[in-house]
């Protein structure tokens, strides 16, 4: 029996992932206005420099005797270095025949593909311009290590030079391992948290990225996950091109093009972490 002709319905909606790089409750996300903010920001790392201990020799008990004990020991003090976070622009285009499809029609597609796929392209643009490009590799010399010593590994690199609350970030393809141990549980706000109350990132562009520092590929049977200070995401407004029918098409083919473009600057402060762990 002949098939009739398929009837037009709406497209299957989605949505992002939960623990996402933009939909993690630990994660800051700023919508933002200012262009100047949008092109790229600087400050001054809090939280890098140590809090050292220090004990006053004149409130020691014992007698100095009749040699002098010397000038007393100096405090050291640190220089705050300053830090920055550069654009990342992300974009949607859809193309389509002016046949059967307006304007609108075309906008709203192009608009719901950036809403749905942002999240995973901006994880895959933030893996590469950040995570790989100037991580302390702490994987042993042996090789890849199991997900708990990773994570562990991971943890004390971060302990070592920010005493806060950082962020673990893990491909997709690793995250049913992080159940196995109890390394990670949803916390009362969503969050979800280590053992030691780091945030979790688990991003699908993470996954589909996984490399090491410098860009290596990972190895089969082994995920690359790393570990930052917190973020904070600044994140502009969405910006449809053209923003009129008229431009939208092209006289020649008689198609049409709608893009829809977002900037973000995404920023973390302190030591970026990576190791390389074993998926088996």
């Amino acid at each position: 029996m002949a098939a009739g002709m398929r009837a037009y319905v709406e497209a299957i909606g989605g949505r992002p992932l939960p623990h996402g790089i933009l939909g993690a409750p630990c994660t800051d996300v700023r919508d933002v206005s200012d262009e100047h903010e949008l092109l790229g920001v600087e400050w001054l790392a809090l939280g890098c420099c140590p809090v050292e201990s220090w004990t006053d020799p004149c409130v020691d008990d014992e007698s100095p005797g009749d040699e002098s004990p010397g000038p007393p020991p100096e405090k050291e003090f640190c220089r705050p270095q300053t830090e920055h976070a550069s654009p990342i622009t992300l974009y949607a285009g859809t193309e389509c025949s002016t046949i059967g499809w307006s304007y609108d029609e075309a906008r709203r597609h192009a608009e719901a593909t950036l809403a749905l796929g942002e999240q995973r392209g901006l994880e895959s643009a933030f893996w590469r311009t950040t995570l790989t490009a100037d991580a302390v590799d702490v994987t042993p010399q042996a090789g890849p290590v199991s997900l708990g010593e990773g994570v562990a590994a991971l943890e004390g690199c971060l302990a070592e030079t920010y005493g806060g609350v950082g962020t673990l970030h893990v491909p997709t393809g690793a995250a049913a391992l992080l159940g196995c141990c109890s390394i990670a549980a949803e916390d009362p706000s969503g969050a979800l948290r280590t053992l030691a109350g780091n945030c979790v990132v688990i991003g699908a562009g993470y996954s589909a990225e996984n490399t090491g520092p410098g860009g290596t590929p990972a190895d089969p049977g082994t995920a690359w996950l790393y570990i930052t200070g917190p973020l904070t995401i600044r994140r502009g407004p969405a910006t449809t091109i053209p923003d009129r029918a008229g431009p939208s098409v092209n006289t020649r083919t008689n198609d049409r093009r709608v893009l829809v473009e977002r900037t973000y600057v995404v920023g973390t402060t302190c030591t970026v972490c990576a190791v390389n762990v074993a998926l088996s």
